[in-house]
């Protein structure tokens, strides 16, 4: 197992690479530079000039992908131009809160999404089922950034207005007094904060787990050693948890390998739209900035992410179905 995740390690390393010199050289054909943002008719344009040769935009693009990708191999992310700082000191202070919310959205969308499908498999055709089915469906076909809005004006803005017993904040990771609270009080802060934007991350995803798991389940509870399980007496919760499920969830371990690209995906508009100081929102303003070292370290530090949770995957395979071994 180990020396099959090592390989996959190391033949993931020319596809990162890959990866980033598609993305250097795309950020390049669009028109400008970072110091486009520095244009005013009061700055002479050899300031601008020498602006652009202290960044060392005025070498060609091959030798600006050469030093940069040099410094890259040498672990050096180098210097934010928006930010005016190193990278490096950047990176852990966003990736820990993008982390905090994907982590709680992937909770989200394969336990809520894998009891819903459990029980809409064991209640086929019962109107709790087509319920569900109906509430799936309307959830997955939901556009994200439309629902992250609709939670804001329901439990944020109405909540208030309509001084609700619960109410939830609209933006950022915390409220303006968190300092003042105590410890009890700050874990509870950070925690509502980060209710609706998980729930808007991971609902949809959940809605298409629950899906999936409801297909699976139906077909394998159909199989002769379930009926075999139930004719020796077991209970209902031994047959589904014990003996259906664990042979149903090879569809679900692939989704989740598939899952995080979305979830990145899905953060950058999530993060802008409740402000939340993640690695989405951090893009999102390096690419209207122009930032283009800090354009590559994220899509680095997500690329790796994506794969490591694909080798998890993989991984998850031979743990859930012992028939199946990893050469």
């Amino acid at each position: 197992m180990f020396a099959f995740l090592g390989r996959r390690l190391l033949g993931a390393i020319p596809l990162i690479l890959g990866i980033l010199t598609l993305i250097f050289f795309l950020m390049h054909l669009a028109p400008g530079d970072p110091t486009t943002r520095y244009f005013d008719p009061n700055i002479s344009p050899e300031v601008i000039a020498q602006m652009r040769a202290n960044l060392g935009l005025d070498q060609p693009l091959p030798i600006q992908y050469l030093r940069w990708m040099g410094a890259f191999v040498r672990g050096d992310f180098g210097y934010s131009f928006g930010q005016m700082r190193p990278i490096a000191d950047i990176l852990p202070e966003v990736m820990w809160n993008t982390l905090q919310l994907t982590l709680v959205s992937l909770v989200i969308i394969f336990v809520l999404g894998m009891l819903i499908g459990i029980y809409q498999a064991v209640r086929q055709y019962s109107t709790g089922d087509n319920v569900l089915t109906f509430l799936a469906l309307f959830f997955y076909s939901m556009p994200g950034f439309w629902f992250a809005l609709m939670l804001i004006l329901i439990f944020a803005l109405k909540a208030s207005q309509g001084d609700w017993w619960i109410q939830f904040p609209a933006s950022q990771m915390t409220s303006l007094n968190y300092g003042t609270m105590n410890p009890g009080a700050q874990i509870g802060d950070r925690i509502m904060h980060l209710i609706l934007p998980s729930i808007a991350l991971g609902v949809g995803s959940a809605a298409g787990v629950a899906r999936y798991m409801r297909g699976s389940m139906l077909e394998v509870i159909r199989q002769d050693y379930i009926r075999t399980a139930r004719a020796k007496g077991l209970s209902e919760g031994k047959v589904v948890f014990k003996h259906a499920l664990r042979n149903a969830l090879l569809p679900i371990i692939t989704l989740m390998g598939l899952t995080l690209p979305y979830l990145f995906g899905g953060s950058v508009l999530v993060e802008t739209i409740f402000a939340w100081p993640g690695m989405g929102r951090l893009i999102v303003d390096a690419v209207f900035q122009r930032d283009y070292p800090l354009i590559m370290a994220t899509s680095f530090v997500i690329s790796v992410m994506v794969i490591l949770g694909n080798l998890v995957a993989d991984a998850l395979y031979a743990v859930a179905d012992p028939r199946i071994r990893v050469k």
